[in-house]
């Protein structure tokens, strides 16, 4: 990633986790203010939710700010997966308020308490429905942008508030104005598995970029496709992939002619590199060369297999 891309991710990135703790403590305060106003299980657990926000947003500033630091001497492919280790840390906040939210919920419906002054809880609720529409919206455009796996955890963190704050108007509305003494913590013990659900999901792209799990098969072909434009090679393979927050490497090695010099293999490979580049800007790419018939690992089908025969299959 050259240095002006590196500075305008770390930019990006950096303000929408800003904006999420500003609105998270927005929301915190006027949660606040609900819950003691109506006394709502469905609202606590919006509070709940709403306060581990603070917490993750805070997290993912940090995790973004460490991630956009550069390559150094001890961290030679960069700092990119701080961001999901941020995501991961989010997950387990999330986890611990959900089983919360379901615990208050049960005590709420075996102890049948009532709900009081639903117009306040509905005021919060359709001021933090607008607020985290904005929010969910700039940051979707940084995602797009930037590919951060924080700020994406974190917005899907905030879309499920969406859900969770139609769920607290619906559970006051029902409670108070059409009767339904029930719908309050049955609507919290929705809230809680909703929060479970998006943990789950949430921490399913984290641990692909922690274990280094290989891109899709669509973008590796069309990598490979390009590496191989070049009539100087002979083929590629023993290519391998992975991604580390916003940054993404390749690496593969490549047949040529045995009997090509030196400086004109050098060439060759910088020639593919800059195909590369135009194609998938960003990505880091080391080549391996071999000569033509070359096998390293012949006990490693996976490593010596031709990656432009498949292209052909």
């Amino acid at each position: 990633m050259t240095d002006a891309r590196h500075d305008a991710h770390a930019s990006l990135t950096a303000r929408a986790a800003l904006a999420s703790v500003a609105v998270a403590f927005l929301l915190l305060a006027l949660k606040l203010f609900a819950v003691w106003k109506t006394g709502s299980v469905a609202m606590l657990g919006s509070l709940a939710d709403t306060a581990l926000d603070v917490a993750a947003s805070l997290i993912t500033l940090f995790g973004v700010r460490v991630a956009a630091m550069p390559a150094d001497h001890d961290h030679r492919f960069g700092h990119g997966k701080a961001e999901s280790i941020a995501a991961f840390v989010q997950v387990g906040i999330i986890t611990v308020s959900a089983f919360a939210i379901g615990w208050r919920a049960v005590e709420r419906l075996m102890q049948g308490a009532e709900t009081s002054h639903a117009e306040y809880g509905i005021g919060v609720s359709l001021v933090a429905i607008a607020a985290t529409l904005a929010l969910v919206a700039y940051q979707g455009s940084v995602v797009r942008r930037t590919g951060s796996v924080a700020i994406g955890t974190d917005r899907l963190h905030y879309q499920s508030d969406l859900l969770l704050n139609l769920a607290v108007v619906a559970a006051l509305v029902l409670d108070q104005f059409l009767g339904f003494a029930g719908a309050d913590p049955l609507f919290g013990l929705g809230i809680a598995a909703w929060l479970l659900i998006g943990a789950w999901r949430a921490s399913s792209h984290a641990l692909d970029q922690l274990m280094d799990k290989e891109w899709p098969d669509a973008r590796r072909r069309a990598f490979v496709a390009v590496a191989a434009r070049h009539p100087e090679g002979r083929g590629i393979h023993d290519f391998r992939t992975r991604t580390s927050g916003a940054h993404e490497f390749a690496q593969f090695h490549m047949w040529v002619d045995p009997q090509m010099t030196v400086a004109r293999a050098h060439d060759v490979m910088e020639e593919i590199e800059a195909d590369l580049a135009r194609e998938f800007p960003g990505v880091e790419v080391l080549i391996h060369l071999d000569p033509e018939g070359q096998v390293d690992r012949p006990d490693d089908p996976l490593a010596e297999r031709d990656e432009t025969e498949g292209l052909r299959e």
